[in-house]
């Protein structure tokens, strides 16, 4: 047996059985991995878990959890060259959506074995706490604080949705300044979002519709409508502008890229990071480009089928339909 990795195991993740989920991990990935199982406990968190695995000078870890166990082992592990394994088994799988990675156990543990890599950018949140997918302010950070744990496991994913519909109740305009390496920029916002990489079901964070996560920049997206009617019109075509690829198109979203963003609020406004309240503005974010490689999937090329121009002198002449 050549490979080796940590496992680290979040329990409580999800809504499956954990001991049938480790069994079927640990039937598909043992025959080729060597595993050191490791389980997060209320004393033992992932993160503390991944740094520890770090310090011994694992080949590769795996995490299995939802996405803040994710997001809590691939922050350990930004900029240290480990690779990434990612087994997703939380209520909205954001995180494996968001960079493209098979989400059921089985195809998870294919896409590890598979052995291919990709190198993504990372980001740094106040120059300590790393961020994988997102920063919210505002609107967004109100929207995960309402969806508890209760509520996530009776809905899933669409505890994200009910909190949001409900936040729209007591939706606040608030003072906002958006600092980049080249520019400031004040306006009346509802939400900042600033994305390494979101899944479309992050809607907040789709201005620029395509989330590129290693271009080595961060997307900003700024939504300030006038009112509640605004919102729901403005948080609908976001969430067109995510399924359809294209950039959004209304008067009251904006959208940039940069390498560092500072905001700050009047009033103070909660800040969530990949899913966690961390605190109230301001709040500073820089991109590290590289910062993380992950097992990624095979995927077939698209072979071309034609290639006809370019050709000196060609000509073609399209014969009549029969």
């Amino acid at each position: 047996m050549e490979r080796s990795a940590c496992l680290i195991f979040n329990p409580v993740a999800g809504n499956s059985d954990p001991d049938q989920d480790l069994a079927r991990i640990q039937e598909l990935l043992e025959p080729f991995i060597d595993l050191d199982i490791r389980l997060t406990t209320p004393e033992l968190d992932a993160d503390q878990i991944a740094r520890e695995a770090v310090a011994r000078g694992v080949e590769a870890i795996i995490a299995s959890g939802g996405d803040g166990t994710l997001s809590a082992v691939a922050g350990a592990i930004v900029g240290t060259n480990i690779p990434l394994g990612i087994i997703s088994r939380g209520t909205a799988n954001a995180f494996a959506n968001a960079l493209d990675i098979p989400n059921t156990i089985e195809t998870a543990c294919e896409n590890i074995l598979g052995g291919l890599t990709r190198v993504v950018d990372a980001a740094i949140c106040n120059g300590e706490m790393p961020m994988v997918l997102l920063a919210g302010v505002g609107f967004e950070a109100e929207t995960v604080e309402l969806a508890d744990r209760e509520m996530k496991n009776r809905w899933g994913m669409l505890a994200y949705i009910l909190s949001g519909i409900k936040q729209l109740n007591n939706l606040e305009r608030f003072e906002a300044e958006i600092e980049t390496e080249d520019r400031i920029i004040s306006l009346t916002a509802v939400a900042v979002t600033v994305a390494n990489a979101a899944p479309p079901t992050s809607i907040l964070a789709q201005g620029p519709a395509g989330i590129i996560f290693d271009d080595g920049l961060l997307d900003v997206t700024l939504v300030a409508p006038q009112n509640k009617a605004g919102a729901i019109a403005a948080s609908y075509h976001l969430l067109q502008t995510a399924l359809s690829g294209n950039p959004t198109d209304r008067d009251d979203i904006g959208y940039l890229r940069a390498k560092k963003v500072t905001i700050s609020a009047d009033p103070p406004q909660k800040v969530v990071i990949d899913g966690e309240i961390i605190g109230m503005t301001p709040v500073s974010i820089e991109c590290v480009p590289g910062g993380l490689t992950i097992f990624v999937p095979r995927v077939e090329e698209e072979q071309a089928v034609e290639k006809l121009t370019g050709l000196a002198d060609i000509e073609i002449t399209l014969k009549p339909s029969t």
